[in-house]
């Protein structure tokens, strides 16, 4: 069941893409959520939850938004479980929501039943360790419902200089 949700999130998310925001359309609500569903409105305040935790530091907050199964790939490599996230990236990604500004210029979602998709696009700047950050991002999360709350089962996060 976990690799038919993955798969319709990704044709779900190209067909997203086929109908992009034009690039001249400064970033509204409008413009930042086009093609997000109402039933996927509280799937996204779920990913949104999960990143504001990350970026006050309140890591506890963030686990809790997350299955036990969670599957996180970033940068190639791969987390098996919420357990494995927490102990290996949790507080690196806490540390780099806190120094960066991440803006969400395209978001596109839906929900069937208990399973939900919110894909974002966005730009990421600001200095990290030193370093100055100009990043294009690009987020997909698979959701699950458990009990009248939205867990995240899986995180796809990519990222590339502009």
């Amino acid at each position: 069941m976990h690799k038919i949700a993955v798969l319709t999130a990704a044709a779900a998310t190209m067909a997203m893409l086929a109908s992009p925001v034009p690039a001249s359309e400064p970033p509204s609500q409008a413009a930042v959520s086009p093609s997000l569903s109402p039933a996927a409105k509280s799937a996204a305040t779920t990913v949104d939850a999960f990143h504001a935790a990350l970026r006050t530091g309140r890591t506890d907050a963030a686990v809790a938004l997350l299955a036990d199964d969670a599957l996180i790939f970033e940068g190639g490599g791969v987390e098996h479980g919420k357990a494995e996230y927490a102990a290996e990236h949790l507080n690196a990604d806490a540390e780099f929501s806190k120094s960066v500004a991440s803006l969400v210029t395209r978001r596109a979602g839906d929900s069937n039943g208990d399973w939900a998709w919110v894909a974002s696009e966005g730009r990421t700047t600001g200095t990290y360790k030193g370093k100055a950050i100009d990043q294009a991002t690009t987020e997909t999360v698979l959701l699950r419902r458990d009990g009248s709350a939205w867990k995240i089962v899986h995180i796809h996060w990519s990222s590339g200089r502009r």
